[in-house]
């Protein structure tokens, strides 16, 4: 009886901590609305509802400028959803979405931080790779008319995004690896069960660099707006919405080295976090093979002979 108790407790308390959380970040967005007209950097906008730092105040930036109000959109990477890139978006005005991770036990897990019911939800429990991707979307009918696109994978994200035809979503955030820097346009070889621990002991060397994100989406029809404050993810927008009419006083930077990146989430051999910061961090993977996007051939190579 005693742990019955407990577990209801702990269930009501914890949907109360999130209903409030939800109610005074949507507060403080609308709030934020007001100075969207004369904002000159992302950064400046950034506010954290349920993102994991403050990609909610960028995308609610961005779509509302480009006056889309019910967004469908797709989110790959998503753990339990506690931290998502949509799931305020979820929640504020009940869309049409799709998310997928490989989180075993997947929607029951997700369920736990929000009601499913009270959106057109759809969850897919599977390990996204550059052979299943379009067919997932294809089967679940999110292939065409998305508005916002999300990828966090910590993995092959440049291959997934490889994968995509051009134009298929209206703003796209996606992750880039600040650790490479900005002057290599590189990605971690396409495996299909890519796992960055297993690939470098440092958790250091996963996804693509910020120069790879730029050109591969500048391919499929897309400009670069801006990053977030810690460096992690890349925010781009459909050409078909251009920046002088949607965007113009927004200033792109898009220069961003090593020492932009305070983060220190590096790992030591036993797993623990090593707190690398600068150049130790670039030189701490300068061992592991990558391809070299900027060859023709998109050869292999070991990062330290391209430094």
């Amino acid at each position: 009886m005693k742990k019955l108790f407990q577990f209801i407790t702990n269930f009501f308390f914890k949907s109360y901590l999130q209903k409030k959380q939800f109610l005074n970040g949507h507060s403080n967005i609308i709030t934020h609305r007001k100075n969207y007209e004369n904002l000159k950097n992302l950064n400046d906008i950034e506010y954290k509802v349920f993102s994991q730092s403050g990609e909610d105040g960028i995308i609610d930036f961005l779509l509302s400028n480009l006056n889309i109000e019910k967004p469908k959109f797709i989110e790959i990477g998503v753990g339990d959803y506690s931290e998502a890139n949509t799931r305020f978006l979820y929640e504020r005005c009940s869309p049409k979405g799709l998310i997928i991770d490989c989180l075993n036990d997947l929607e029951n897990k997700i369920s736990k931080n929000i009601k499913l019911w009270t959106g057109d939800l759809k969850i897919v429990e599977n390990y996204i790779n550059s052979k299943n991707l379009i067919k997932i979307l294809e089967e679940n009918d999110f292939i065409n008319d998305i508005d916002f696109f999300s990828l966090d994978i910590d993995g092959i994200d440049y291959w997934i995004l490889e994968k995509l035809p051009s134009n298929f979503t209206k703003v796209a955030v996606i992750e880039f690896n600040a650790n490479f820097g900005d002057e290599l346009e590189i990605t971690v070889p396409n495996m299909e069960n890519f796992n960055r621990t297993e690939y470098h002991f440092s958790n250091l060397c996963f996804g693509m660099s910020i120069k790879a994100a730029i050109n591969l989406m500048e391919k499929k029809n897309y400009y670069f707006i801006g990053t977030n404050l810690m460096r992690t993810n890349a925010f781009f927008i459909s050409k078909d919405y251009s920046k002088d009419k949607y965007f113009p006083n927004i200033e792109i930077k898009n220069k961003l080295t090593v020492s932009d990146v305070n983060f220190r989430e590096s790992r030591d051999k036993n797993g623990k976090l090593s707190f690398l910061s600068g150049k130790d961090k670039i030189e701490k993977i300068k061992e592991c093979e990558v391809i070299d996007l900027s060859s023709s051939t998109k050869r292999i190579i070991k990062i330290k002979d391209l430094l």
